[in-house]
């Protein structure tokens, strides 16, 4: 998958891929669809850093759900 091209299938698939790395119990309530192709940038930033770490502390993924909650499409 080349994630160099901005499009919705491979936003979807970093949000998707964020959640299960993440395991989001929340999960459901970050629906890819809520995010914009706008974002696509700030997006595969913190798709690469939450795929290059083995391990997250709390706090770190804390930081890393605020800042995917700030960057969702308001309704």
């Amino acid at each position: 998958m080349d994630l160099t091209q901005k499009n919705r299938e491979n936003l979807d698939y970093m949000i998707e891929q964020i959640k299960l790395k993440l395991r989001m119990a929340s999960g459901a309530a970050m629906q890819a669809s809520a995010f914009s192709e706008d974002n696509y940038e700030d997006i595969q930033d913190i798709y690469e850093i939450v795929m290059n770490k083995n391990n997250m502390s709390i706090s770190e993924v804390e930081a890393i759900v605020s800042e995917l909650g700030r960057l969702r499409n308001r309704a």
